[in-house]
């Protein structure tokens, strides 16, 4: 089972093409790496696989175009992390969490909010107004909102997590952390997409990485397709690899 978006193409309103003939496929129990330099359509790609954009042809969960999902069926089957912040009631922590059960609404949604906040390390927020909280324990608990949405990933059929740039705020341990449990939640039979930044990370921990540059996929496979001939075509400088870590070459 897949959530797939085969040759898709999305034309931005003056014209020109945001994505073009792209094609990526999210399986079950995949983590699976987005990356490329700014502006190369990766928050476009993913806001299409989430259904909040239409595109040509149309992208399919379990061979079926999004469009003709029912939107609860849908909600019960993908959640989404938006880099963007726009929540600005003063819920707490532990209610804005709560707000990824709506789609289900059920006996076991304490649970699930509960085993989320846990999951992110966020039980100590719990109770505190979600306005007063830092970027970083804000995005935290963004996450466990979308883990809570498609809690238990165990089930069957299984569930997609979507995530643009989840690790922007996050310090050092936090990203760690945040990393493993993609990981496990991956491992556990979910499809997860994480939008990164950092070619070393998505090389590190993901399964499958699709690298974009200008609206076009780069190269996708394994971690092995992020070669520096690769990156410095997608980025437009000369990188090269140096104790594990990509930099970019002085052209002094």
């Amino acid at each position: 089972m897949s959530l797939y978006a085969g040759g898709v193409n999305l034309r931005h309103r003056g014209g020109g093409w945001l994505l073009r003939e792209v094609e990526l496929r999210l399986q079950a129990g995949q983590l699976h790496a987005l990356i490329g330099p700014n502006g190369a359509g990766k928050t476009s790609l993913l806001r299409l696989l989430a259904g909040d954009l239409a595109s040509d042809p149309p992208v399919l969960l379990d061979g079926r175009p999004l469009q003709r999902w029912a939107p609860i069926a849908l909600a019960r089957r993908r959640a989404v992390f938006s880099q963007h912040d726009v929540l600005r009631f003063d819920f707490t922590a532990a209610e804005v969490v709560g707000l990824g059960r709506l789609p289900w609404r059920t006996p076991a949604d304490a649970d699930a909010t509960a085993a989320a906040l846990a999951a992110v390390g966020a039980e100590p927020l719990a109770t505190r107004p979600y306005t007063e909280l830092s970027g970083g324990e804000r995005a935290r608990v963004r996450l466990a909102r979308a883990l809570a949405q498609i809690w238990p990933v165990q089930a069957l059929p299984p569930r997609f997590l979507l995530l643009d740039e989840p690790l922007a705020h996050l310090d050092f341990a936090f990203r760690q952390r945040c990393l493993q449990l993609l990981r496990n939640l991956s491992a556990a039979g979910a499809g997860v997409l994480l939008v990164l930044h950092e070619p070393e990370l998505a090389a590190a921990w993901a399964d499958r990485v699709t690298l974009l540059g200008c609206g076009e996929v780069v190269a996708q496979g394994p971690a092995a397709v992020l070669t520096p001939s690769v990156l410095s075509r997608a980025y437009g400088v000369p990188i090269a690899r140096h104790n594990g870590l990509w930099h970019v070459e002085s052209q002094c």
